[in-house]
């Protein structure tokens, strides 16, 4: 009695439908090897006595039953080696997958934190920013500033002159290409002019000769 209440406990427990079938497999093992040990103690038999046939017919039936619940256990056992072996292995791949992403998140991590440190060490004072009084000069309205809105007023200055000096610079480099193509052509205009007066000149030789 108080093993059919232990199987029952585990029945609730156990929710898994493969260890279920094992549960129930076994649980039918073992009530079919009590009623082969109460039948052959039913039937009383002795060690020097033949038992009658339909005893001997029926223990017979009852032993292959329970043969076929053993080898149902067998190979229920044969399954479960595999299945944990290849809950293993998942297992282990799992694993392998998720200490490389650790390890891919602990380099950025680290990487994300040398930025950081490379962005506060950075000096903004270094940079060749237009003093502080020629620059409230030119932007009065931003002399209450605190020192970190003015310093990031001064950067924005500074691109702007840049990119106004690169527009410019931009701007003298294609008139400069302009120049140097309009000179090539001149430069090839005055070949062909001197090839013509050439060519002029030789053909008047030549009449001036043949008069002569």
């Amino acid at each position: 009695m108080l093993a059919a209440d232990a199987e029952m406990g585990i029945g609730d427990i156990v929710t898994d439908q493969y260890l279920q079938s094992v549960l129930d497999a076994s649980t039918h093992t073992r009530q079919q090897c009590m009623n082969l040990i109460d039948l052959a103690e039913a039937s009383a038999i002795s060690a020097l006595q033949t038992p009658p046939l339909e005893v001997q017919l029926e223990l017979s039936k009852q032993q292959k039953l329970l043969n076929s619940y053993i080898s149902q256990l067998r190979e229920l056992n044969r399954n479960a080696i595999t299945k944990v072996r290849n809950t293993k292995q998942t297992t282990a791949e799992a694993r392998q997958e998720i200490d490389r992403l650790h390890l891919q998140l602990q380099n950025l991590y680290y990487e994300e934190r040398h930025l950081r440190g490379e962005i506060a060490a950075h000096k903004y004072s270094q940079l060749p920013l237009m003093p502080v009084e020629d620059f409230l000069q030119i932007h009065p309205e931003q002399s209450e500033d605190d020192k970190k809105t003015l310093m990031f007023a001064r950067i924005n200055h500074e691109l702007s002159e840049r990119e106004a000096l690169e527009s410019q610079r931009q701007g003298l480099l294609k008139q400069k290409q302009g120049l140097i193509a309009d000179n090539k052509k001149r430069k090839d205009d005055l070949a062909g002019l001197d090839k013509d007066l050439e060519t002029f000149i030789d053909v008047r030789v030549a009449l001036v000769g043949h008069n002569d």
